[in-house]
């Protein structure tokens, strides 16, 4: 279903009451309109030509007359006033894109020229398109062959996941084969952990009719064919529930996918009825504005109808749509629309409102100024971003603390208690490695070094010192250690699978999220 679909689906009046004042509209035009076009008295006495030569307008006159205007321009209030909606408001602590898992086949098959430069490269080069199109929204790699691999978990930076996307080649891939099926289950397992809806999209030349019923039955899956128009597939063919999209030359393609991921997101939204409705009668209220520019018109203005349209504005509420100056629209409002069109920093610029604000730069990246605006507001949700901030910025204590102050406000706040588990997890992890690596040796201070937050007081204060150019082999920086491997994507990838098929899977990832 498009987004189209799901507008008219969800299509209401919020205020539907305010529709009956179309009858008394109506009959008003209708009165008016009846005693301006009647015909007026034939004259008698004068000559045709004098009688034409003095009438003004002929027969085809008052074709539109000025009570049509404003009987329109009355209606359009009248609509605007009652409240159509079709949307919910967006919750501004929920991710607003359907969380995507990419399942790419990875076998000698997909190296084909036939679609250029390779199956297999342009296949890479949809996924990067579509993470362009989708900056921001979660999404996973899954890479497989005979066997299922993660290549890169659920993340919102798409930077993270094209390196290993580039090192994807059949030589990395530990079995040869065309096992749809276990991607599948290495997906749904990454959509688990996921709130909202969420997607699988295959990109492959082929998919094993044995399982086709397993893609069948997950109801959320979907397929890009990397093939060349006209060729089939016995097993692609036998997808009757799944979408399954050829691949376009043009980025006709992609946007398809967008935009089924886009009505997914808004399904979701318009099953929780915990959101607003959206009022769009702010829409109505601009064509009814320029109807009024006719007033202008000698002979069209009609006064009484003033006093109408005030009394039909007056119940609407205030429109938060489409403006750009100060006159119509108030700083927050302005601060929304920037935020919707995902402008977050012009967003932080224009509220006035301290949670909104500091969410914005929480979004915009600028994680130390969105604490210091948040730390002014007392609430759980502020508490929240304030500890999402910090753990962007790597202050994982400071995180702790956020989300604990999050939870004593609000003792309900599932998100976070989740991430205030992680985070400890992250501090005990650090700690624990500290202690690990704790020699006793007296280390100095030296132009390099990473120092570790140690606020537990477990292990030793560890530098790491950079040797001075010219006084022997001392200890490289870990910058500089990180350039003397000469590891590429591909060669860690293999190495990974390969450990992940050896020990059935219990290899970590590898990748950030």
């Amino acid at each position: 279903m498009t987004g189209i679909d799901l507008a008219l689906e969800a299509f209401h009046f919020l205020r539907p009451l305010w529709l009956l004042a179309l009858l008394p509209i109506a009959a008003l035009w209708w009165s008016v309109r009846r005693g301006a076009t009647r015909s007026p008295p034939r004259q008698t006495g004068i000559a045709p030509h004098l009688r034409a030569a003095l009438t003004v307008g002929g027969e085809g006159r008052l074709r539109i007359i000025p009570i049509d205007g404003a009987a329109l321009a009355m209606a359009l209030l009248c609509l605007g006033a009652a409240g159509p909606t079709w949307s919910r408001q967006p919750d501004p602590f929920v991710a607003q894109s359907a969380a995507l898992v990419v399942a790419l086949k990875v076998t000698p098959s997909m190296e084909a020229p036939d679609i250029a430069p390779s199956r297999l490269e342009r296949a890479k080069q949809k996924i990067r398109d579509l993470l362009d199109l989708r900056a921001g929204a979660r999404t996973a790699l899954v890479a497989y062959a005979g066997t299922a691999h993660v290549v890169v978990p659920m993340t919102e930076d798409p930077g993270v996941m094209l390196p290993y996307l580039e090192g994807l080649a059949p030589p990395v891939m530990p079995e040869a084969g065309n096992r749809a099926a276990l991607a599948l289950t290495l997906a749904q397992g990454l959509l688990a952990g996921q709130e909202g809806p969420g997607a699988v999209l295959f990109v492959a030349d082929a998919l094993d009719p044995a399982d086709a019923a397993a893609l069948e039955e997950a109801g959320s899956a979907m397929v890009l064919t990397m093939l060349p128009a006209g060729q089939g597939d016995a097993g692609l063919d036998r997808l009757s529930g799944v979408p399954v999209l050829p691949v376009t030359p043009d980025p006709a393609d992609v946007v398809r996918i967008d935009r089924m991921l886009d009505a997914a997101q808004a399904r979701a939204a318009l099953e929780n009825s915990e959101l607003p409705w959206r009022d769009r009668g702010a829409w109505f209220a601009w064509p009814a504005a320029l109807l009024t520019l006719l007033w202008f018109r000698r002979g069209w203005t009609m006064r009484w109808i003033v006093l109408a349209a005030l009394a039909l504005c007056l119940p609407a509420n205030r429109a938060d749509a489409g403006g750009i100056a100060d006159w119509f629209f108030t700083p927050d409002q302005q601060g929304r629309l920037a935020f919707e069109r995902n402008d977050f920093s012009g967003a932080a610029e224009a509220f006035t409102d301290p949670l909104w604000r500091g969410y914005a730069l929480y979004r915009a990246g600028q994680y130390e100024a969105a604490v210091e605006v948040l730390s002014r507001v007392e609430t759980a949700d502020a508490a929240f971003i304030k500890g999402m901030a910090h753990m962007k910025s790597r202050g994982y204590r400071d995180g702790v603390r956020a989300f604990e102050t999050a939870l004593s406000r609000d003792p309900d706040h599932a998100a976070a208690a989740q991430n205030l588990a992680v985070a400890k997890e992250i501090v005990e992890y650090i700690e624990r490695a500290r202690e690990q690596s704790d020699t006793g040796e007296e280390q100095g201070i030296g132009a390099d070094e990473i120092v570790f937050d140690n606020e537990a007081k477990r292990g030793a204060e560890t530098q790491i010192e950079a040797a001075e150019e010219g006084k022997g082999e001392g200890m490289l920086t870990a910058e500089a250690w990180m350039n003397t491997v000469d590891t590429r994507t591909g060669d860690f990838l293999r190495s990974r699978f390969l450990l992940e098929t050896l020990s059935g899977g219990d290899v970590d990832a590898g990748a950030p999220e």
